[in-house]
């Protein structure tokens, strides 16, 4: 696989909450080093340049490490490091606003302005009492920047309207993502509920079924003893007997009952499997005619889709899954996949499964696309 492809690869397998993530984070810095090639050509004198060159680093850096736009925590030390160079390039700026004279001040204005925006876009938004700080830039700048009331006024303005519609833009951003993250997580949750649901129905049906067998055998197990302690050896005899019968009679309804769980539709399942999958964000598709399998191969389809639809909300962060109904297998290929599922998950039960129709399952996991198939031999 190509670098191309492996990037596409990568980015269609991550889960959508990320994906969102990802774009969001590219799109400021992207638009940040935008800026920083604007005001580059803007003023070309080496100094102004190689501040606003740092300046943009940072600001790429911070975005790329505030806890709002990333989930990897390792690389949060850098934020103070980044906050003192935005302090130290906004005072260098200052001090030279008020030292120096000519050009050299007017571009340390610029650079004093470039700081305090560069705070707003990547540090205030992730702060406490956020617009105090804002106001306080403001003032600074105003103070340093300005000559008189009228210049110092009109600077106050340019930086209070332009950080302050950057902390807004930033914290509703990162509200959007956190809601992102509250619906990602809605939908696995509903998922795995799906699955647990089905799990309670039938244990809710095995106790209803057994519960009153198990309880009349319990009963007619202990007048027999009864009886026999009594001497009524004949009595007791034929309460055993009835105890014998009502044992029978369980493990029948048992069987019935499994029965009914297995004998499962074919096309129900499908069904089910792309309402399943649509819930945490994944896309099926389905090649080929279920009704064109072989029907004793119809209860085993059944089960390789519904086992495999489990295996990808328990196992992956799939975004896409391929159901294929061939004349000689069936396949289940599914993306964003965290690892090879436990051999000790239900795949080793669908394996049983298709043996006992003569066919073979096998699995196979390469980058982050996991293929189950089903193969058997065709006439």
């Amino acid at each position: 696989m190509s670098r191309p492809e492996q990037v596409r690869s990568w980015w269609r397998g991550m889960p959508d909450a990320d994906r969102f993530r990802a774009y969001t984070r590219i799109t400021l810095q992207i638009s940040a080093v935008a800026a920083v090639v604007g005001l580059a050509l803007a003023i070309p004198r080496p100094v102004p340049i190689a501040t606003v060159v740092v300046v943009g680093l940072v600001v790429t850096v911070l975005l790329e490490v505030q806890p709002g736009m990333s989930r990897h925590g390792r690389f949060r030390p850098l934020i103070p490091v980044g906050i003192v160079l935005l302090a130290l390039g906004w005072a260098g700026s200052a001090i030279v606003v008020r030292t120096g004279d000519g050009q050299a001040a007017r571009d340390a204005v610029l650079l004093c302005l470039v700081c305090g925006w560069a705070a707003a876009l990547t540090v205030l938004p992730f702060v406490r009492y956020r617009w105090w700080w804002m106001l306080a830039i403001a003032v600074a700048t105003a103070v340093v920047c300005g000559t008189d009331w009228a210049s110092r006024a009109q600077v106050f303005a340019i930086v209070l309207g332009t950080g302050g519609i950057m902390v807004l833009t930033m914290v509703l951003t990162v509200r959007c993502v956190r809601l992102v993250d509250d619906l990602d997580r809605a939908r696995g949750l509903e998922a795995r509920l799906r699955v647990a649901d089905e799990r309670l129905r039938f244990a809710r049906d095995l106790h209803d079924v057994v519960g009153r067998a198990f309880s009349a055998v319990a009963v007619k197990s202990e007048l027999s003893a009864t009886l026999a302690r009594s001497g009524a050896v004949e009595k007791a005899a034929t309460e055993m007997d009835e105890v014998k019968a009502l044992a029978v009679d369980s493990m029948d309804q048992l069987r019935s009952l499994v029965r009914g769980y297995r004998g499962i539709d074919l096309a129900q399942e499908v069904a089910g499997a792309r309402s399943l999958l649509s819930a945490i964000g994944c896309e099926l598709v389905v090649e080929g005619d279920p009704a064109r399998l072989p029907e004793r191969l119809h209860e085993m389809a059944a089960w390789v889709t519904r086992e495999g639809t489990t295996n990808i909300v328990r196992h992956s962060a799939a975004t896409r899954a391929v159901l294929a109904f061939g004349t000689s297998a069936i396949t289940l290929r599914n993306n964003g996949v965290h690892g090879r599922p436990n051999p000790l998950s239900g795949l080793r039960g669908l394996a049983e499964r298709a043996h006992t129709v003569g066919a073979e399952l096998s699995t196979d996991c390469t980058d982050d696309e996991f293929l189950l198939e089903i193969r058997w031999e065709t006439a």
